[in-house]
């Protein structure tokens, strides 16, 4: 019979293996936890795979032909090859030299990807770490190629098939310069809140409506919004440099030095932030490593 890889057993290279070590059909059989008779047949088995005896009987137990001391070797090193790929890669942050790729909006990278970058590098000083803008139609596809590992999103925009974690949940405060007129207090009174001018982000840049306003219009009242930006990041430098207050979420206001927080007036919704990744990822120990730095990182910033 002519030897064919795509009928060779891989559990026959390893009885084939256990009976060159034992030289013993019965003790082959402990050692692989079968019965003698289920060792018998796979020795069948390998010599007809082979088209040689391997084995012939002496006066204590078995000897290997010639043909089976020649596959001693190349079996072991094939069986320790295929251990080794089973077993989970080590991963240790402070050799490893992959890239993390991240997504995240522009409240993210200031509220989350810049403290993971802070812990990161003294643990995996040769990581190297890229994040792009969020875009919501072409994430799944980036995901499922590889072009992101990490995405940080909200509930809402998360779809069934991807890995989700939750980082935590966010809420607004209201922030000024802290020379503001109004910076004295722990709250700004409603009224006070509606008659100063205020910096909003949204995401075309020239809306002048958001959440805040969607909170006072259920109380009846309005504010009035001077100034729409695209970009969280640009914000704290409006404040500072004017007297416009803005409300803005806690942890990126929390990061800003020269800035007054206070409480809204009113009770305004907050938002969640989760950690996302594809199936492609889920079990890399590199990838569940950042995974997990990220999760400390910001809990270590509630």
């Amino acid at each position: 019979m002519k030897s064919d890889i795509r009928t060779l057993d891989l559990n026959l290279l390893k009885t084939l293996d256990a009976l060159l070590d034992e030289r013993s059909v019965t003790r082959a059989a402990a050692r692989l936890a079968l019965t003698q008779p289920a060792v018998s047949g796979m020795l069948n088995r390998l010599r007809e795979h082979f088209d040689d005896p391997l084995f012939v009987r002496a006066q204590r137990g078995i000897v290997p032909t010639l043909r089976a001391e020649q596959l001693a070797v190349p079996v072991k090193q094939l069986l320790a090859d295929v251990a080794t790929m089973l077993q989970p890669e080590a991963f240790d942050p402070a050799t490893a030299t992959s890239t993390v790729r991240l997504a995240a909006t522009d409240y993210a990278l200031s509220a989350v990807v810049i403290p993971f970058l802070r812990a990161l590098r003294p643990q995996a000083p040769n990581m190297r770490v890229t994040v792009q803008p969020i875009d919501d139609q072409a994430l799944p596809g980036q995901l499922e190629r590889g072009d992101v590992d990490l995405a940080l999103l909200t509930p809402q925009t998360l779809t069934p098939d991807l890995h989700a974690v939750p980082l935590f949940e966010e809420h607004y405060v209201c922030a000024m310069r802290s020379d503001h007129p109004d910076a004295q207090g722990e709250r700004l009174s409603l009224e006070r809140f509606c008659a100063l001018d205020h910096a909003l982000v949204s995401s075309t840049g020239n809306a002048f409506h958001g959440v805040t306003d969607e909170a006072l219009a259920r109380v009846g009242r309005s504010r009035r919004v001077t100034v729409s930006i695209t970009s969280f990041l640009a914000l704290p430098d409006i404040l500072l440099g004017s007297d416009l207050i803005a409300v803005i979420p806690r942890r990126l206001a929390q990061l800003q030095p020269g800035l007054r927080i206070c409480q809204p007036p009113l009770d305004i919704p907050g938002f969640s932030k989760t950690l996302a990744w594809h199936e492609r990822t889920h079990r890399d120990p590199g990838q569940r490593w950042v995974r997990a730095l990220l999760r400390d990182t910001c809990q270590a910033l509630a």
